[in-house]
Parts: C-alpha cells; structure tokens; sequence
C-alpha cells in the first residue's frame, strides 16, 4: 500500500490520517502542487488524500495548482485508486465529477452535529463516525461553500445548513466537508485569528470530546485505508 496525500496549505496537514498511517506502517508520502511538486503516475500509488484549504474551486483560475489537482484526482478515480477528499478536496471530488461548486449562504466554523444517511450506518467506514447509540457524528467545519450532489452519488451526511456534507462514489471514492483529521492543537491554531467565533469555547470543547473524536476518526481510516 502507498498513500499519497496532497496538501493545499501548510496549516491544513493530514493530522490524525497521518498518525493512523505510521502507527500501522503504511506508506505515504505528501506533496504540495501550489509549491510546485509534480503530478505522480497513478501507479506510484493505492490511496489518495486530498487535503483542505482556502482556495475556491469555482476561483480555479486564480489557483493553477487546482487544475492539475483535478486530473490527478480524475485520473485517480479513473485508475480505480481508493480516493478520499476533505473539505477543499471534498468539493474537488465534486468538481471532478461534474457537480457545481458554489459560495453556501452561511459559514460553519465550530463544532457541528451532522445526519448520517442510512446509506452511511450501513457503510464500513462512515458507520465509525457514529456516536454510540446515535444517527449522528459531531464534527469540526470550517467552510462556507457547498456542493451538489454528483450523478452516481451516495449520500452520506446532512447537516441543518448544507443538505450535502459527505457522500460516496462507487465503493471507493469519499468526500467528506468536515474535517475528521483534526487534533485540538490543530482546531486552535486554525481558529487563532477567525473574528466572531468564541475561540475559548470551542478549545475546551475539543478537549474534552478529542479522546472518543479520535477513535471514531480511527475507525473510519481503518476501514478506509
């Protein structure tokens, strides 16, 4: 197995994926098209990662990096490769696969609880996401675009702003709006200079549910990878 990760910004690193990987010896390497790394063949890898960031897709023109971030994840997808977008890389997948991208009317920065489909209980690696005896995963957003829903499309998450926070293409494809990857110190360092949120709040709240955060996120790369 070989993972590869693409990562849009310094800040928005693979966090818990890349714990979960070294902790059971997985392969994986992280490469930065916006700083000019170059596309790799599909063959050099089994998994793609795409990572989140500021950029907006439907703004591609004033981000290159994001054009040959697309065809790497077409040509992923097209390879049969297991694929999985966050946030920015959701929205990608969407792209990819003919769906508009769009500026949502509201932004959710915080701790959120989304629906899971029922598609999602019965899928191996959302079904993880589930807190225990719930149709529901609490989650960290920090977004303000959405996306439709691709043809093919499962699916997978709701939220009581965006109908469309997660979703499954084929048995192997998964994008995701929330961010599962994130570790406390993460969350903060994000929100550090965000204007109107109360930062003191939301630090203490990942505190104290990162531990079954974590196991859950755990669960769902095992399944995943």
């Amino acid at each position: 197995m070989n993972v590869l990760i693409v990562r849009n910004i310094a800040a928005e690193g693979p966090g818990t994926i890349d714990d979960h990987l070294r902790l059971h010896g997985l392969s994986s390497r992280v490469i930065d098209l916006r700083a000019g790394d170059s596309l790799p063949d599909t063959s050099s890898f089994t998994h793609l990662v795409v990572m989140g960031g500021p950029m907006a897709v439907y703004e591609m023109y004033l981000h290159q990096h994001l054009k040959n971030e697309a065809l790497l994840i077409e040509q992923a997808i097209k390879a049969g490769k297991r694929v999985l977008g966050v946030c920015l890389g959701a929205q990608m997948i969407a792209h990819v696969l003919g769906a508009r991208v769009y500026a949502g009317g509201h932004q959710e920065i915080g701790w959120y609880e989304v629906e899971l489909s029922d598609a999602a209980m019965q899928d191996p690696a959302m079904a993880r996401l589930a807190m225990q005896g719930r149709q529901a995963a609490e989650v960290f957003q920090w977004h303000g675009d959405t996306f439709d829903l691709p043809d093919g499309a499962v699916r997978l998450a709701s939220s009581s702003l965006y109908q469309n926070q997660a979703f499954r293409y084929s048995d192997r494809v998964y994008a995701l709006q929330f961010h599962i990857e994130v570790t406390p110190s993460m969350v903060s360092g994000w929100l550090e200079h965000e204007k109107g949120i109360d930062l003191r709040t939301i630090t203490a709240h990942s505190d104290r549910i990162y531990p079954a955060y974590r196991e859950r996120a755990q669960g769902f790369y095992s399944a995943f990878f």
